[in-house]
């Protein structure tokens, strides 16, 4: 599009999937979820709506949430997962994007690893897809 070309690439790095999947080795218990629809959870800047704007034949329309297409949605989404999970990642969960795997080496600590993520997920209203986790 006019505006993925107007647009600097945010170079933000996404996860090394091979370090992803090392960093699960060892553990008892994974439970995977995935966010439902997660570029669309995440509000536009209100100064970049108009920028998203198009035409149909009866209105016009903007976005009020990130859409899918976007060149740097991906960093952006990523960005985020990383700063709201910051404390949890690497020890109890992995994120890639929209995916999430909460890990724990012993059984009776993934109740309480669960719960702090949930917790985090629902304080930032995010929405999880029931059919994917």
């Amino acid at each position: 599009t006019d505006l993925n070309k107007a647009c600097p690439k945010d170079s933000y790095p996404l996860p090394n999937i091979d370090k992803l999947v090392d960093n699960l080795a060892g553990y008892k218990l994974l439970s995977f979820m995935d966010a439902y629809s997660g570029y669309n959870q995440i509000p536009m800047y209100e100064g970049d709506k108009d920028k998203t704007a198009f035409m149909t034949e009866g209105a016009n329309y903007k976005y009020n949430v990130m859409p899918f297409g976007l060149k740097n949605a991906g960093a952006t989404y990523q960005r985020m997962m990383n700063k709201v999970f910051k404390e949890e990642i690497g020890d109890m969960l992995e994120v890639y994007m929209d995916d999430m795997i909460v890990k724990s080496a012993v059984e009776m600590e993934h109740e309480t690893h669960l719960n702090t993520v949930f917790s985090k997920v629902r304080r930032y209203n995010m929405k999880l897809n029931p059919e994917k986790c």
